[in-house]
């Protein structure tokens, strides 16, 4: 374990907040995003995802969009956004933990889990930032999702 986390949750967090860049710059939910990557090209991101944080996000979202087809869409939460937009890092802390927390419960992969995850009822519940279901406990988020609704 190098640092406060364990490796794959840094990974899984920096890969999390990677599609919601990709998302917001290419205007698609985000389970569009983590679909045309595919469960392999998630892994590869993630797997090097501590030589990927050290590009340019933009350079990112262009080299990938091309890569895996990301065409643009009409999609945009924050241009529709009422009140403090929260940045894709924040957005990425709260997909890894509710990753995180499934795929502990679950005993599935942390990718087969985050496209599970991505694309669920949650995740376009979470996109909406006019709603306040994004800055909420982990701990909710997790029971919403295994309830299948908002509790």
């Amino acid at each position: 374990m190098n640092g406060r986390e364990d490796k794959n949750v840094n990974n899984l967090f920096f890969l999390c907040s990677l599609i919601e860049y990709i998302g917001r710059k290419t205007k698609n939910h985000r389970n569009v995003v983590a679909n045309a990557i595919g469960r392999d090209g998630l892994q590869h991101i993630f797997e090097l995802a501590d030589v990927y944080h050290s590009e340019n996000m933009d350079k990112l979202v262009f080299e990938l969009s091309e890569k895996y087809h990301i065409e643009n869409g009409i999609f945009d939460n924050i241009e529709d956004a009422k009140y403090a937009i929260p940045t894709h890092w924040d957005i990425g802390k709260v997909y890894k933990r509710l990753i995180i927390n499934v795929s502990e419960e679950s005993n599935k992969s942390l990718i087969d889990t985050l496209l599970e995850v991505y694309n669920s009822w949650l995740s376009r519940k979470i996109e909406n930032f006019n709603s306040s279901i994004y800055y909420e406990n982990p701990a909710y988020l997790y029971q919403s999702y295994l309830k299948g609704e908002p509790l």
